[in-house]
């Protein structure tokens, strides 16, 4: 029997022999196995390791005891620890409120026909892909006594503006909040900003056309079709807002006098700090357990009744 030709008559036509489905799967999971092992390592071991040394008194050399749940109530009894954690939610709320009115105010303003709307989108992105510690050094400088802003002030002649912006206890958690403000807001631009591409525009010409002002459009129209953008953009800045570290560090370190201290700077201070690593990872502990209520609870406010 002669072999069949391909349709261009060129030669014999090699039928495909198909491949056992076992080999695929085998080099699936082979290639697949040292991401798996590093994810586990790193994240589900590591978490499982603090919270085992969470119910001991570990320096973090030596040996250790096991104190069960003392660490937790020295945690709630400690007024230094509520305040952090004061410190913390108003941080997490205050940004993720912030930096979405903002985020969402810009994309809306990117989203028509500009000009300069590429250039304008990638320098209100910079500050995301920007190291937050260097720039949180260049707040620094600026809200320093002898920074920026106080030159700025004395040149035109407010004087009586100017102060230590980062060494007043009641001023400073709020420079903390304009910084984190600041790099927060590109990242959700950018995800509204993909919500809105998905908004079909016959639907707000039908809206104007109809009688309906800008800010009916954007309210009653617009608002309600990117609820998942506004559910991701929440969800994700909340989670940031409440692990909030760098900035702190770098500019107020959780001074003037634990003013701007949070549960992530305590966190930091107890375990690496102090060598209270027991008493760091019980701390750790409720910091995750609180990201996760939040994040539960926030994503089942934005995103509403669900679908069937």
């Amino acid at each position: 029997m002669l072999p069949r030709r391909g349709t261009d008559g060129a030669g014999p036509r090699r039928e495909a022999r198909p491949r056992p489905a076992g080999l695929l799967q085998f080099g699936h999971w082979w290639w697949a196995l040292p991401g798996i092992v590093l994810v586990v390592a790193i994240h589900y071991v590591a978490t499982v390791s603090g919270a085992f040394f969470a119910f001991t008194d570990w320096t973090g050399i030596g040996s250790f005891e096991w104190i069960g749940i003392d660490n937790f109530v020295d945690l709630l009894s400690d007024p230094k620890m509520v305040g952090a954690l004061a410190n913390t939610l108003f941080l997490a709320f205050g940004a993720v409120i912030l930096s979405n009115i903002a985020g969402l105010l810009l994309a809306l303003g990117l989203n028509r026909i500009l000009k300069s709307r590429y250039i304008l989108r990638a320098l209100f992105f910079l500050p995301v892909i920007l190291s937050p510690l260097a720039t949180s050094y260049i707040w620094k400088f600026i809200f320093e006594y002898d920074g920026a802003l106080n030159t700025i002030l004395r040149a035109v002649g407010l004087d009586n503006v100017a102060r230590a912006w980062l060494a007043d206890p009641t001023l400073a958690i709020w420079v903390v909040l304009i910084v984190v403000v600041w790099q927060q807001t590109g990242f959700a631009m950018v995800i509204y900003m993909a919500g809105l591409a998905s908004v079909p525009v016959e639907i707000e010409e039908a809206a104007a056309i109809d009688g309906a002002s800008l800010f009916q459009r954007t309210w009653h129209v617009v608002i309600p079709a990117i609820r998942p953008a506004i559910a991701i953009s929440t969800t994700l800045g909340l989670v940031n807002g409440l692990r909030i570290f760098d900035p702190i560090l770098a500019l107020t370190a959780g001074g003037p006098a634990g003013a701007t201290e949070t549960l992530a700077t305590q966190v930091y201070k107890q375990a690496f700090g102090l060598s209270n690593f027991g008493y760091g990872a019980a701390l750790a502990l409720v910091l995750t357990a609180i990201i996760l209520v939040f994040a539960i609870i926030q994503q089942r406010v934005t995103t509403g009744p669900s679908e069937k």
